[in-house]
């Protein structure tokens, strides 16, 4: 079924990249939440970008684990591709290092070995579709 923008609700922005920004957003039919990465076409073009968006567009809807967001569906407005992605709620890690315990930043070596087990896990994942990240 055809997607468009309309299907989605905006909310706050989560994050900005060099070609656009993630933002929060629910599905309008179903009230389910998403991240919606919005990535400008005029910077895509002027920065020689879309190729690698559309990898990243086909690595995300090969993937299926829970240590990395898949990709739920794809659609693009005059101004942007939209990569709409499964949010991962929690933040990113640098929040969660410097953020939590502004008095003592990092992690509990617990904590540090139970972050880096989902990292692995995932990269894991990536590996085992052979996809090598950076």
């Amino acid at each position: 079924q055809a997607v468009n923008a309309d299907a989605f609700a905006e909310f706050r922005v989560l994050g900005k990249g060099g070609f656009g920004e993630v933002c929060a957003c629910q599905r309008r039919a179903t009230g389910k939440m998403y991240a919606n990465k919005r990535l400008n076409k005029k910077r895509l073009k002027k920065r020689k970008g879309y190729e690698a968006a559309l990898v990243e567009k086909r690595i995300l809807a090969r993937v299926h684990s829970r240590f990395i967001v898949s990709l739920a569906c794809a659609f693009q407005t005059k101004t942007d591709l939209c990569l709409v992605m499964t949010i991962m709620n929690g933040g990113d890690l640098r929040y969660h290092i410097y953020n939590v315990d502004e008095e003592n930043p990092g992690f509990t070596e617990p904590r540090a070995v139970f972050y880096t087990a989902q990292i692995l896990l995932g990269l894991e994942h990536l590996h085992q579709h052979r996809i090598v990240y950076r």
